[in-house]
């Protein structure tokens, strides 16, 4: 009997070796339409979802190992393909030969990882063996050389490029304890490897030594984000909202944005009011006000908004637009907002600021005075604000002149 041809992934012959030079943004472009593809044929056939996600793990790497990566957004686009196609071939109904031959392939694709961009598979390597039985294999015969490379000898010990793939093999086989040894070998602190101690200590219900595991004998370079993530979960879990929130939830839900970052403490914690989140993350970053004003804004917690924007430097950008989109709706809010803006332009704050961005803030503060009926008491109080510039060459003072009659 014929074998049936072999499936023709679109994404295969664009990541040969080298296949993007240096040029980033191509090759997250390809990797992201990898991995839709990838997803769209999982919905009607899973193992040969599974098939595409081990094929393009072991092809990634090699495709791309000569792009500049400077920026991490190579590493970030590559990370989260990582974590996609790792669900699609844990979750994949493969029989465990085929699982095992998975396997074996990644193993090779991970131990040539030169860069290494797909180091983090090591992380999910119980995950992709997807049974216990299967995992503690893997975790027999990666368990010698860990403890090799961990050994007090200097003369034996080195690095070895599987203990992370170990220590997930041994917390997916429940063996626990051996888990909890392993890493009191470890020579040295680091969150990479203890978290999975905290996880083996959760899984055998001793969620207080959890934490207390987390917390204690921290590594100079551990991430505090990434600790407070696993002690809030654990607190999370056993349903302690209020004091996972106190302790930890702050500093858990850190965001690449301060917008993005109060909206993933309101999004957790719905028990708490916006305002008292929002109060409590600007007790959290003395000295940074002003980033708040977004995050006001969007909850519209107008009156905090202006207090922060005037409390520390805020983008005059943020603020006129703030002012733009309020004119009519909310004027009051508009006006101070514009004002703002005026005042740290004054005292020369703003990324390349401009004319226009000048000529911008004030536009929008009196359309919103106009509004409110006090152009003339607003025009006055920027006349005063302005002559009070004294920064470079009076930016502000020279574009504004001949509109508030200092020329």
């Amino acid at each position: 009997m014929a074998k049936p041809p072999a499936h023709k992934w679109t994404f295969r012959p664009r990541f040969r070796r080298h296949a993007f030079g240096w040029r980033s943004q191509p090759a997250i472009k390809r990797i992201k339409e990898a991995v839709s593809e990838i997803r769209k044929e999982g919905r009607k056939a899973p193992i040969l979802a599974a098939e595409g996600a081990v094929l393009f793990l072991e092809k990634v790497s090699p495709a791309i190992e000569q792009v500049d990566s400077s920026s991490g957004a190579m590493g970030t686009a590559v990370n989260n393909a990582i974590s996609a196609l790792v669900e699609i071939i844990a979750a994949a109904p493969a029989d465990e030969d085929t699982r095992a031959r998975w396997l074996e392939r990644l193993w090779t694709a991970y131990q040539d990882d030169g860069m290494p961009y797909i180091e983090s598979l090591g992380d999910h390597w119980g995950e992709l063996c997807a049974s216990p039985g299967l995992a503690s294999l893997w975790a027999d015969r990666l368990l010698g050389l860990c403890k090799l490379a961990w050994s007090p000898d200097p003369q034996v010990r080195g690095y070895f490029k599987g203990t992370t793939n170990c220590l997930s093999s041994l917390l997916a086989a429940g063996r626990h304890e051996e888990l909890l040894e392993l890493l009191e070998m470890a020579p040295y602190t680091m969150w990479h490897y203890r978290k999975f101690g905290v996880k083996a200590l959760v899984a055998m219900g001793r969620k207080a030594e959890a934490i207390r595991y987390a917390e204690n004998d921290q590594g100079l370079n551990d991430s505090p984000v990434a600790i407070a993530r696993a002690c809030e979960e654990v607190l999370l879990s056993s349903g302690f909202a209020e004091e996972a929130y106190e302790r930890y939830g702050l500093m858990a839900n850190r965001a690449s944005t301060y917008l993005a970052w109060f909206r993933a403490v309101a999004r957790k914690y719905t028990h708490k009011t916006k305002a008292e989140i929002l109060a409590d993350l600007v007790a959290h970053t003395p000295g940074e006000e002003g980033k708040w004003f977004a995050a006001a804004k969007s909850e519209k917690l107008f009156d905090e908004a202006i207090e922060l924007a005037n409390r520390s430097p805020t983008s005059p950008q943020t603020l006129t637009r703030a002012a733009r989109d309020f004119e009519e709706e909310n004027p009051t809010f508009a006006l101070e907002a514009g004002m703002a803006a005026l005042r740290w332009l004054v005292e020369g704050y703003g990324y390349e600021v401009t004319s226009a961005d000048v000529l911008a803030a004030y536009s929008h503060t009196m359309r919103a005075a106009e509004h409110l009926g006090t152009a003339e008491e607003t025009r006055t109080r920027i006349r005063t604000l302005v002559a009070q510039e004294t920064s470079g060459d009076r930016f502000v003072t020279r574009v504004l002149g001949r509109y508030l009659g200092l020329s």
